[in-house]
């Protein structure tokens, strides 16, 4: 399949979250997800890509997924979207580094709320908000059917599932998420994970040590 949008992932401090500028070849705008640290870095590949940053886009509000979001926010003017049941934790920022031993970078409220199979656009490209709660109650996974691709953030791993024990986890729900939501997709799907390398739908289907078909 030829690629029909510009893609740069690459992992940021200070957990090692997969960051994503995803961008449309034709108007050069742009999303960024789970813009998690290292704003510097991120603003510096956008303008190496020629791409102009409209949305910044959360999969989930976990502080190791957003901490760069406040500077990317001054720097570019874009909006900040999360889903609204994760926003007890997005307001919980601080304690959350607190916990972790991270330095606490205040960051805005989002601007907008991302509802389930809501339709997302970047310029010509088009993408699929899916709520896969579970590792938090907001989770979102991000469809690019043009692409075959899917952000799925903390839900799925290779090889792994996300963490349930941690603010608003919980089991049964993540695994609904995944079987019913993720794995309906087609098999030959990228998945972009919130950290880690990258895998396939089909091969987490076959081969993933919580879940299978």
């Amino acid at each position: 399949m030829i690629p029909t949008m510009i893609r740069k992932t690459f992992s940021v401090p200070p957990l090692g979250c997969n960051c994503s500028i995803i961008g449309d070849p034709v108007t050069k705008q742009a999303i960024v997800v789970d813009p998690g640290g290292a704003h510097e870095r991120i603003l510096r590949e956008v303008q190496q890509l020629g791409l102009t940053v409209t949305h910044i886009l959360h999969t989930h509000a976990h502080f190791d997924h957003f901490l760069a979001s406040g500077e990317m926010k001054k720097a570019t003017g874009a909006t900040i979207c999360l889903h609204r049941d994760d926003l007890e934790l997005w307001k919980n920022l601080e304690m959350q580094c607190q916990m972790f031993g991270v330095a606490y970078v205040p960051v805005p409220l989002p601007e907008y709320w991302i509802k389930d199979e809501e339709k997302l656009l970047v310029g010509q490209i088009s993408a699929i908000a899916i709520h896969t709660p579970g590792h938090t109650p907001g989770s979102m996974s991000f469809h690019f059917p043009s692409d075959n691709m899917v952000v799925a953030g903390d839900t799925l791993f290779r090889g792994s599932i996300g963490r349930t024990d941690l603010w608003g986890g919980d089991f049964d729900t993540i695994e609904r998420s995944i079987r019913e939501r993720l794995y309906s997709l087609d098999d030959a799907t990228t998945v972009v994970t919130g950290h880690g390398p990258e895998t396939e739908i089909g091969v987490e289907k076959e081969s993933n040590q919580f879940f299978r078909l």
